[in-house]
């Protein structure tokens, strides 16, 4: 191994929490900080082009995971895309913004983290990300206040429903990540360092603590050493692949044991989904003679924050109880208004739109494992059948709301359309076709019971000088979209790690 390199805190990911922690350290004068990334930096046109993450997802800078064959969805394996550059998944998404419900933060019951604890952590995060309307929605999505009442200025929230045009990490109608937010200004001011394009093989351990990180590479190993600690960051996917990588985990899913961790990539979960596709004649945005002239103009309308490109394809949302029945929400709906082929062929021509339906507070739990050197990401999506159920008669309810929306601009559902009109059709289809939001968590839930493998403070049980920082710790996911809550989980943890 050549000689190693030296740092106070070692940052392993550079996603949104990532970003997050390691700029609270640097502010704080905690000590030198390293931040470390496997994949290249975000200096790429098509990270700052709302529309573009379309190309984004699949390519390189996506670590393009697959789950294991899943039951509930009728043995499939489904695409979990996570973002594989500076800026994390925050690089490749569509830049929704919610914080969750404040019973998603109470309902955790962790000291340091009900909603009068993160509140004060999520103002403290918008600061800098200020996230605001889409300044220019395809009039569709305008439309959607509709449903609920309201004049369209304010967000849909998962408190209530309502439905409406989002609030974005987004800038001069340019992505606004948590890299240009925190890591930026920090690595500018402070001391800190990013390192791109090298894979943390495994912890570096000695006599039950983390002194560093061991780099992969064409040639020899590099050892870089971490006079203070280690902070996992990679991730609901990445950070307990790490550690059990490192021998810290389950018996059953380590070959050589150094820490017994048993809680250790148990207890993943995202919100499943499914959607229905629509489309008739220049409704959405999509490839038509007519609307030729609209994408040659697409590049020069950007530069005015308008148009297609200028879209983060996700434009509104929905919150509604899935039954109708006067209770809270409990699924969430995203809009899209372009003409998605329901057969996955990227460049089918047609115009439309698209909406699904994602249970808000699933009950299924998976896990993520080792076996036989591979990773193995089991998700459970509908290991509990309530999921499938309230998934199912949300599409019922969105299949009306939506008609009630567009009214007049209304297209026609073509899928599932007639192939699913009996609750019996529409749970068949709902497990051939679902997947989920990408937002996985769990994976590492803190918690004060010792089954838990990160504490209240975000200190990996049974290992020194070693902490986790990302939605990995999320003991449930919160009810909408989970990139606010990852900062701010990265924000909040920086406090507790340099304390």
């Amino acid at each position: 191994m050549t000689a190693p390199m030296a740092y106070d805190y070692i940052v392993v990911g550079a996603g949104s929490a990532g970003c997050a922690v390691a700029a609270g350290l640097a502010e704080r004068q905690a000590g030198s900080v390293a931040v470390i990334e496997a994949g290249p930096s975000d200096a790429h046109p098509f990270v700052k082009i709302p529309m573009a993450l379309m190309w984004l997802m699949g390519s390189r800078r996506d670590w393009r995971f697959k789950s294991a064959p899943m039951a509930g969805v009728n043995g499939r394996r489904i695409n979990i895309p996570r973002g594989r550059m500076v800026g994390g998944s925050g690089s490749i998404n569509s830049m929704v913004w919610f914080r969750g419900r404040a019973s998603d933060f109470d309902g955790w019951n962790v000291p340091g983290w009900s909603w009068a604890d993160v509140e004060p952590a999520f103002e403290e995060v918008e600061a800098k990300i200020t996230p605001n309307r889409l300044a220019a929605p395809h009039p569709l999505t305008d439309r959607l206040h509709r449903l609920f009442g309201g004049n369209g200025a304010a967000p849909p929230s998962p408190d209530y429903e309502s439905a409406g045009v989002c609030h974005f990490n987004m800038r001069n109608s340019r992505r606004w990540s948590a890299a240009d937010a925190f890591l930026r200004p920090a690595a500018s001011d402070h001391d800190l360092t990013v390192i791109t394009g090298r894979i943390v093989r495994r912890l570096h351990l000695d006599k039950g603590c983390a002194k560093g990180v061991i780099l992969g590479g064409a040639g020899e190993d590099t050892v870089i050493t971490a006079r203070k600690g280690v902070i996992l960051s990679a991730g609901a996917i990445g950070s307990p692949d790490l550690l059990l990588r490192s021998g810290i985990g389950p018996a059953d899913s380590v070959t050589q044991q150094t820490v017994v961790v048993d809680g250790v990539g148990q207890n993943l979960h995202d919100h499943p989904g499914c959607g229905m596709h629509f489309a008739g004649a220049e409704t959405g945005y999509g490839l038509t003679l007519k609307q030729a002239g609209q994408w040659l103009a697409a590049p020069l309308n950007l530069m005015r924050g308008r148009g297609p490109l200028a879209s983060p394809t996700v434009e509104g949302a929905a919150f509604f109880n899935a039954r109708g029945d006067g209770s809270d929400p409990d699924v969430q709906s995203h809009f899209i208004p372009f003409f998605m082929n329901h057969a996955g062929h990227r460049y089918a021509p047609g115009s439309g739109y698209f909406a699904d339906v994602c249970v808000c507070r699933p009950k299924s739990r998976g896990r993520l494992m080792r076996r036989n050197g591979q990773l193995h990401i089991d998700l459970g999506l509908f290991k509990d059948e309530a999921d499938l159920d309230t998934l199912t008669h949300g599409l019922f309810r969105l299949r009306s709301l939506m008609a009630d929306a567009m009214g007049d601009a209304a297209a026609p559902e073509v899928y599932p359309a007639g192939a699913a009109t009996s609750h019996d059709d529409m749970r068949a289809h709902v497990r051939a076709n679902a997947g989920t939001a990408y937002h996985p968590v769990g994976t590492l839930r803190m918690g004060t019971d010792p089954d838990a493998p990160v504490t209240p403070t975000c200190d990996v049980r049974g290992v020194g000088s070693l902490w986790a920082a990302d939605a990995s710790l999320m003991p449930a996911v919160t009810s909408a979209n989970t990139n606010a809550p990852a900062m701010m989980i990265g924000h909040r943890a920086a406090s507790f790690i340099a304390a």
